[in-house]
């Protein structure tokens, strides 16, 4: 089992800047990718970005240029830096990895980010 938590959520000013970590532990030998999606109030949970073991990054469209992932294969941790936040950006941020060896995925369990205007 892969345990993943989140950190770095909370309230930020529209056009500002924030940035989420993400530390995992316990089989981290099995983490393949690893990433973030988000869920706002009364949507459907969706891609923001996704990071390989290679340092592959995959983001939704609509978000990039303004959110960026990296990885820290060394400290298992994913970090999402997030600038020019807009309200549309508040949501529940969920942390992902992927099971390289087609386990299943590890989610955790979420942070709340709230842009205000």
């Amino acid at each position: 089992q892969v345990q993943l938590v989140e950190s770095g959520g909370g309230l930020v000013q529209a056009g500002g800047s924030l940035r989420l970590s993400c530390a995992a532990s316990g089989r981290v030998f099995n983490i393949g990718s690893m990433g973030w999606y988000r869920q706002a109030s009364g949507k459907q949970r969706e891609l923001v970005a996704t990071v390989s073991r290679g340092d592959s990054r995959n983001y939704a469209d609509s978000l990039k240029g303004r959110f960026t992932i990296s990885r820290d294969n060394a400290k298992n941790t994913v970090y999402l830096q997030m600038n020019s936040v807009n309200p549309e950006d508040t949501a529940i941020y969920y942390c992902y990895s992927s099971d390289r060896w087609g386990g299943g995925d590890y989610w955790g369990q979420g942070t709340q980010v709230t842009v205000s205007s």
